[in-house]
């Protein structure tokens, strides 16, 4: 009798257990809160819209020394890689035989000045004895056709040793500009002439130096459409310049002009601009990116980026916690990223408040606790 009520307490354990399980299993969980999300409340402002164009540098002189007379070459006297000044000595030709020939038309010059004072002395004896008819006419005017003729051969051996002498000075090749001067293509010894290619070296002039960017001309026209129409306002003409690495370029530069005509073939417009290059870090053919103001928008809507997503079709949403601090989902239009904010053009307006941060959190008409977070302008 005592064994078969033990068995019976035995069963009556486990299925109290499970009524207690049961019991806990219907407690229904704490309430929690609203969720807290980080917003930033919207306003309007000035916004500079850029954009970043591709260029190149170019130097803002260049020029290919080449000789002016043929011979061979003597001496170097210039360091490749060094700055020149114009008018600077680079290479020496040999200048012998160009010597030779402005000594040769110098002394031409000094035999026909002696024989065209001979024949102007004869001239005016001639006219002195032609008035008293002591020779006749004809002598006469053959004596001071002749002094005319020595008078002219005086001024063509004069002109030919000016050339000689020009021909002289040329055989010293100097620097035509100032800037830096690259390597020699020609040693002494070498024999160069006129009429070669290939120049005897190249100097550039890299401070200041030009920078060539591209634009499509699609967005030139849709500019001067929003200026005109007073949607946007002219921006400055300074620009930024970024390097091959991704690097600032310290100096800041200026767009000097724009090419007049489209590129038939790219459907682009040339843009030049020029920028100092004190320590010549800038070189020419360098690939660079140019930040170039276009406009000003006045009374922009800039929101943070963190606060815009996509949605599967790619359309640009943000959530915006209304008065009711309900959570509003809306489709925007993001025009242009400026700096770390989008340049909205629909879909927000000043004093909304967008979530910037906690969007994983919330979905649309969830309730939540907004809190303020500042951002810098």
């Amino acid at each position: 009798m005592l064994l078969s009520a033990t068995l019976r307490s035995l069963r009556v354990a486990p299925i109290a257990l499970g009524l207690s399980l049961a019991a806990c299993g219907q407690q229904k969980p704490p309430q929690k809160g609203p969720v807290e999300v980080g917003v930033v409340t919207l306003s309007t402002q000035d916004a500079t819209v850029s954009s970043e164009l591709p260029g190149r540098t170019v130097s803002t002189m260049m020029s290919e020394v080449r000789p002016q007379v043929a011979g061979l070459i003597q001496k170097r006297l210039f360091t490749e890689g060094s700055m020149v000044s114009a008018g600077q000595p680079l290479y020496q030709i040999d200048a012998r035989l160009y010597r030779a020939s402005r000594d040769e038309a110098q002394a031409s010059l000094a035999s026909a000045q002696a024989t065209a004072a001979a024949a102007q002395a004869k001239a005016q004896r001639y006219r002195s004895l032609g008035d008293t008819e002591a020779v006749s006419a004809q002598d006469r005017d053959d004596v001071i056709a002749t002094a005319r003729q020595a008078s002219a051969a005086v001024q063509q051996a004069r002109a030919s040793l000016q050339t000689s002498s020009v021909n002289l000075d040329f055989t010293l090749v100097r620097a035509p500009i100032s800037g830096r001067i690259g390597r020699t293509l020609f040693t002494p010894g070498a024999l160069v002439t006129t009429s070669q290619t290939d120049p005897l070296t190249t100097i550039q002039q890299l401070d200041p130096i030009y920078v060539d960017v591209t634009q499509s001309s699609s967005q030139i026209l849709a500019l001067r459409r929003s200026l005109a129409a007073g949607k946007t306002l002219a921006a400055s003409a300074t620009i930024r310049l970024k390097l091959e690495d991704g690097a600032d370029y310290p100096q800041e530069g200026r767009i000097e002009f724009a090419e007049p005509i489209v590129d038939v073939n790219s459907g682009t417009v040339t843009l030049r601009a020029r920028f100092p290059n004190p320590d010549g870090l800038l070189m020419p053919g360098m690939f660079v990116r140019v930040i170039a103001p276009q406009s000003v928008v006045p009374g922009a809507i800039l929101a943070p980026q963190q606060g815009i997503n996509r949605d599967p079709k790619g359309n640009a949403t943000a959530l915006v916690v209304n008065k009711a601090n309900k959570v509003e989902r809306r489709i925007v239009t993001a025009a242009q990223a400026i700096g770390d904010k989008w340049l909205i053009t629909a879909g927000l307006k000043a004093g909304d408040r967008l979530i910037v941060e906690g969007t994983d959190k919330v979905k649309a008409d969830d309730v939540v606790k907004p809190v303020a977070i500042k951002t810098a302008q």
